[in-house]
């Protein structure tokens, strides 16, 4: 069982052929028959100037979470999802500077998510420490 509360946040590295996209991070609890539950989740939009690339066209890229107070049971699987946006919850980010609302042209954007022992994708869960439930039953 792993318990988590307070605030949520996902870093993760990638390389666009755009300047301007969305990130979109969901933390989901997968019980042992597969059913998935959303417990928090973040969108992020990226520009140039917020998150400039580097050298080799990668930029870090930190997405910050609802706060969530939620106990993953015995058996669950904790699941990060990453997409470039979660329409029609969050408007769409039509790919350039133009302000939302005014913008008449749309840019698709692709984007490589990169893992590796240099560029570690990561979230950030607060979790309970194992002395504060040992005396709690799970539900």
């Amino acid at each position: 069982m792993v318990e988590v509360i307070g605030p949520v946040s996902a870093t993760v590295h990638m390389r666009a052929d755009g300047g301007y996209f969305d990130v979109f991070v969901r933390l989901c609890d997968v019980s042992p028959a597969g059913g998935s539950l959303n417990i928090c989740d973040g969108l992020i939009r990226v520009t140039p100037e917020r998150f400039p690339a580097d050298a080799d066209g990668l930029r870090r890229v930190e997405v910050p979470m609802w706060p969530t107070a939620h106990r993953f049971l015995t058996g669950h699987r904790i699941r990060v999802q990453v997409s470039g946006g979660a329409f029609p919850r969050f408007a769409r980010n039509f790919g350039t500077p133009e302000p939302f609302g005014v913008a008449t042209r749309a840019l698709r954007c692709r984007f490589e998510i990169h893992h590796d022992s240099r560029h570690a994708a990561h979230v950030l869960l607060p979790v309970l420490p194992h002395s504060w439930t040992a005396g709690h039953a799970a539900p």
